[in-house]
């Protein structure tokens, strides 16, 4: 699939409101067109020598044959002009059973870089992504070999967990791969569970029922040990791995209406963002101050559908919609007033279905709409 690099008029970045053209020596806003729908996406958190991104996408169609595409860029020249231009294309393409309801790559492993303990298999190089559907799966990829800049791709493990004596699995909502030991991994299914993996044995290491219904979403806090939840019961939950015998509600929706995502802020893991199922509003939490949000984002005339704090930065999130927009709020002064107005803001062609906030190259978010896949620089 050729890629397409954006125009300026294929987008608009607003900021307070006020349209901000790109500047015409540097393309701000870049364009990959899949052939499906796309929903799941990540960047991979390896920088690469000679390609400056590398992204997973996962395809949205109702069937049981969906695909996975790893994305990467390279520079062409175009004529009548200086300058090269990014471009990006599919290097790899994986067959999946149903969509994928995430999907992320591994992480670096900070404790390991910091001389710690913890890591998954030594895969001589190659770049592991796990997705969630039916089941978990881990995949990795490497080069061909060819000096194409293309991939080849290979199972490396199918996860299944049945927690009741059935032949059928729950279906899995969403997963985290833990930063500090990329050994765990954190699923969430449909059944009302969280599931602790150990990738490297490939065994369950506990399961917990987190929820009074399906569990929709989660997220480990900084370090190895905590992390929470949310589902359609409308609660928010924290879990300690040192102490599961029981949990800690930290907010619950007024009128019990589902949660659907749950994000994290890893520079200040006090702070929390969570959303409700068709709502047009962000919902900030500190969890040293339950139950009550610490501020509430409007701003979008449509259901919110992704949120992703900065990775650089401990006050900074971007909240996208099915208004079309991806906005980028600063929360610095939210403990002080409310937070009435996004700082940057970015008009897509279409609903937005997905963001990520790239942790390797803080300069870039992507976004998904309809069967595009833009990267931002912010």
């Amino acid at each position: 699939m050729a890629s397409k690099v954006a125009s300026p008029g294929s987008g608009r970045i607003a900021t307070n409101h006020h349209t901000m053209e790109s500047p015409p020596q540097r393309k701000e806003i870049y364009t990959y067109e899949a052939p499906w729908t796309v929903f799941s996406l990540a960047w991979s958190n390896r920088i690469e020598q000679n390609s400056q991104f590398r992204l997973a996408i996962g395809s949205y169609i109702e069937q049981y044959n969906n695909t996975v595409q790893i994305l990467k860029t390279k520079y062409q020249s175009q004529p009548n002009s200086e300058q090269p231009t990014m471009q990006i294309y599919s290097a790899c393409e994986i067959e999946h059973p149903y969509p994928c309801t995430k999907i992320l790559w591994c992480p670096e492993g900070k404790a390991a870089a910091s001389g710690g303990s913890g890591g998954a298999n030594n895969l001589g190089g190659r770049d592991l992504l796990a997705t969630t559907g039916d089941y978990l799966r881990l995949w990795s990829v490497s080069d061909d070999g060819k000096g194409e800049g293309t991939l080849n791709h290979k199972r490396e493990a199918l996860l299944i967990n049945n927690n009741r004596n059935s032949e059928y699995c729950s279906p899995l909502t969403s997963f985290d791969w833990n930063e500090y030991d990329p050994s765990m991994i954190v699923t969430s299914s449909i059944d009302t569970t969280c599931t602790i993996w150990d990738i490297n044995t490939q065994i369950v290491k506990t399961q917990v029922i987190a929820h009074d219904k399906e569990v929709f979403d989660l997220a480990f806090s900084r370090g190895t040990d905590v992390f929470a939840s949310v589902g359609a019961d409308g609660s928010v939950r924290l879990f300690d791995l040192r102490s599961l015998e029981h949990s800690t509600i930290i907010y619950e929706t007024k009128h019990l209406e589902p949660l659907l995502r749950l994000e994290w802020n890893k520079q200040d893991p006090n702070y929390l963002a969570t959303f409700k199922v068709d709502s047009q509003s962000t919902i900030i939490l500190d969890i040293r101050q339950p139950c009550t949000p610490v501020t509430v984002l409007g701003g979008h005339a449509g259901c919110v559908n992704a949120v992703a704090w900065a990775p650089h930065s401990s006050c900074h999130i971007c909240t996208a919609a099915d208004d079309s927009q991806a906005l980028i709020w600063d929360l610095t002064q939210m403990s002080k007033r409310p937070v009435e107005d996004p700082i940057l803001a970015y008009n897509a062609e279409g609903e937005v279905n997905n963001l990520q906030w790239s942790s390797s190259q803080p300069d870039w978010v992507s976004i998904a709409f309809s069967d595009k896949l833009q990267i931002l620089r912010v």
